[in-house]
């Protein structure tokens, strides 16, 4: 429909209503006035009655016309950008300025388009992540797959009775084999971190015995990796309000992601620190000695997938999704994650924590 369509079929319904209402009150005004003042009969006012009528309805509804021509417009094109998923800005007054069930209608269509183009924005964004998503999951799960594949068809081929490779190529099968339940289970994680699936339970807990159990559980990767991870000393009383599990999630894979990109004899340092202005807070830092991170990576380390040195993480068994896990788990308590690195200087990964007495539900 055009928008002379629309005016002819709305706006001259409109003002031709109004018109004719006015027009028969406002007449039947004057015959009152004119028969109680000089007591003539109905006969003797028709004429100036039909006058009264057809004067008051051009003036009516030409005035009207002019009030809702604008309006009737603007609403069209609002409507008409709408259905064509085209939305532009329209200013929109304060309701309470709205004076008539016209101005309603507008404020009302006005809210109604800006809804419909941020949940556009948002359905496009997440069918843009989607693919994203499925391209980048095939291709990580491709390439354990098919070094599965080629090996257990080697030895099916005859090397299964060659002593020499049989063992070496079960051995790189069961290594890609672990990797594909890395990759099952980090998945499945930041599945439920994302769904919401995975609470978290707050509770005051002691932050040292948190970082110690952690430290003790990666010891031996350590120094089959030749790498020293230090503890910082600090007060064993200090408590904070957090999900111990997911703060423990948020330790390994940062101290993990630290070893992986070290340098033999290098080190891992955790600790704490409590400079800042908002005295209900605490950094808990993960220091290493690696490689470092590059500026313009450092805003991509946390996406799902990507990979500073890719051939270097996959033969250290990463997923690329451990540092995205972190975010998470980060957002999730409502705290903040600060990455500090620079190439051949080593990186600090550093998260925002809330004392124990300072949160609030």
């Amino acid at each position: 429909m055009s928008l002379a369509d629309f005016k002819k079929k709305y706006f001259s319904s409109i003002s031709y209503r109004t018109s004719i209402i006015s027009a028969s009150l406002i007449t039947g005004i004057i015959i009152l006035v004119l028969y109680l003042s000089d007591i003539r009969s109905f006969t003797e006012l028709a004429p100036p009655a039909v006058a009264a009528f057809l004067v008051s309805f051009i003036v009516i509804y030409s005035v009207s016309a002019k009030l809702h021509a604008r309006r009737i417009s603007k609403l069209y094109e609002i409507i008409k950008s709408i259905s064509k998923k085209k939305f532009i800005e329209h200013p929109l007054p304060p309701r309470s300025h709205s004076k008539d069930e016209l101005d309603v209608l507008m404020y009302r269509t006005v809210k109604a388009s800006e809804i419909v183009s941020r949940e556009m924005a948002r359905l496009n964004k997440i069918e843009n992540y989607r693919k994203e998503f499925i391209g980048d999951i095939s291709h990580e799960l491709k390439t354990p797959i098919f070094a599965i594949q080629g090996f257990i068809e080697t030895l099916l081929d005859g090397a299964v009775h060659d002593d020499e490779v049989n063992e070496l190529f079960l051995k790189k099968t069961m290594r890609n084999v672990n990797r594909l339940i890395y990759l099952t289970n980090d998945l499945m994680e930041i599945s439920r971190l994302e769904t919401g699936e995975l609470k978290s339970n707050f509770k005051d807990v002691y932050l040292r015995d948190i970082v110690l159990d952690v430290v003790e559980s990666l010891q031996y990767k350590a120094q089959k990796e030749d790498i020293e991870i230090r503890v910082k000393d600090f007060d064993k009383n200090i408590q904070v309000r957090a999900d111990r599990n997911q703060i423990k999630q948020v330790l390994i894979n940062l101290i993990e992601n630290g070893m992986k990109y070290n340098t033999p004899g290098g080190y891992v340092e955790i600790g704490i620190s409590e400079k800042g202005t908002d005295p209900n807070k605490l950094l808990l830092y993960v220091k290493d000695t690696g490689v470092g991170i590059d500026k313009r990576d450092v805003m991509r380390v946390t996406e799902r997938f990507f990979r500073v040195d890719k051939s270097r993480s996959r033969d250290k068994g990463g997923t690329g999704l451990g540092l995205a896990i972190v975010k998470h788990i980060v957002e999730a308590h409502g705290e903040k994650l600060i990455i500090d690195s620079a190439p051949d200087q080593g990186s600090t990964f550093g998260i925002t924590l809330t004392k124990a007495g300072y949160f609030l539900e």
